[in-house]
């Protein structure tokens, strides 16, 4: 018999959670950073790599995968774990976050969105019982129902349409979905920033009922004032047994404000993009390593980081390789930032299960506000 998926809630800080969620293709322990594997893979890293950062899950996309190389074709090569050579858990997005911001000549209906492809201008059609069907094509351990996300700030009816016409997609992902032994299909909370709305929207997908919630429609231009804002209340809108997953999030101090108000999941391609423009995250802030001041510094990105990038080479070795454009630089800092954001959550879910998150939280705050060691 197929293990089902499952959510074990180990202990509570304040709002901040830590547990596990079983899945037949491991466990992924919560609160968890998803690196985003948008292709089928995780940009400048081998799956094995990603995995010794402490990953315990990918995200893979929807909408990138059904144009190239086709949902279809990787079926047909054994689904999407075997596809990019890893063995563990991946969580699939809907495409509709991408339909919306990539895709050109967009027309939306009731049934679900037309477009044309952003590389070759092919013409597609995403419904939610085609996007299930791609996912279950993919074979993802955990699907997204399809939504609809417009970009904020928009006006209030604008968002209460939007929303209103995802909770009628979920209803039909759920139905497209059907019975998936070992596989979860997660519902999305819309709303933009309107406590009301996205009530609304938490009462219509417990009614519906998924395995877990995300809250969709953040870190979309909003800032963070107002995601906090919309974090103080939503998560707790959504059923306590179940994972909440924050999209698209975020920056480090983004990440340590959405676990302290009860996210369990995010996801965001900001440690992979930063690494291969120059850019590291660290404890005591962001590294832009591009800069003159590290081309003699002998010194590490950070002392502390046991990552390779850390452990073997110099800030100035690592400047020199970007300034020179050889492709090393980009796959040091990746796995760097990779491993500083896999070390945030540990630290993160240590604190919680021994009861120290606010003094963690204080510390981590602290040692931001130092600001990036003295130059030489």
């Amino acid at each position: 018999m197929v293990q089902r998926f499952r959510f074990d809630l180990k202990a509570t800080d304040g709002r901040a959670r830590t547990g596990v969620i079983a899945t037949p293709r491991g466990e992924i322990r919560t609160p968890a950073f998803m690196p985003v594997g948008t292709a089928g893979t995780v940009k400048a890293m081998l799956p094995e790599q990603v995995r010794a950062t402490g990953a315990d899950i990918v995200l893979g996309n929807t909408y990138h995968l059904m144009l190239r190389p086709t949902a279809e074709r990787i079926a047909r090569l054994g689904g999407l774990h075997r596809f990019m050579n890893w063995d563990r858990p991946i969580l699939t997005d809907s495409g509709g976050f991408q339909v919306m911001s990539l895709a050109e000549l967009r027309k939306l209906s009731e049934k679900g969105v037309q477009f044309r492809s952003h590389i070759d201008g092919s013409r597609h059609e995403l419904t939610p019982e085609r996007s299930m069907e791609i996912q279950r094509l993919l074979g993802s351990d955990i699907v997204m129902c399809f939504d609809e996300c417009p970009a904020l700030p928009a006006d209030e009816a604008r968002v209460a349409e939007s929303m209103r016409l995802s909770m009628r997609w979920a209803a039909r992902s759920k139905e497209a979905f059907g019975d998936r032994p070992g596989h979860a299909l997660f519902g999305i909370q819309q709303g933009g920033v309107t406590q009301e709305l996205r009530a609304e929207s938490a009462e219509a997908l417990t009614a519906i009922g998924f395995d877990g919630y995300a809250i969709g429609g953040l870190a979309v231009g909003e800032g963070q004032e107002a995601m906090f804002g919309v974090l103080e209340y939503a998560p707790d809108m959504l059923p306590e047994g179940r994972p909440r997953y924050l999209m698209g999030v975020g920056k480090p101090d983004d990440i340590v404000g959405a676990v302290a108000r009860g996210v369990d999941m995010m996801d965001c391609v900001l440690p992979t993009r930063s690494g291969r423009t120059g850019q590291a995250w660290t404890r005591r802030g962001q590294v832009n390593i591009k800069n003159a001041r590290h081309a003699d510094d002998p010194r590490p990105l950070d002392e502390n980081c046991t990552c390779p990038a850390c452990r073997h080479y110099s800030r100035a070795y690592l400047h020199h390789v970007f300034r020179a454009g050889e492709m090393i630089s980009g796959m040091l800092l990746t796995w760097h930032n990779l491993h500083y954001f896999q070390s945030l959550m540990a630290g993160m879910r240590d604190a919680i299960a021994e009861g120290r998150f606010d003094g963690w939280q204080a510390q981590f705050h602290s040692d931001r506000a130092q600001g990036d060691i003295e130059p030489l």
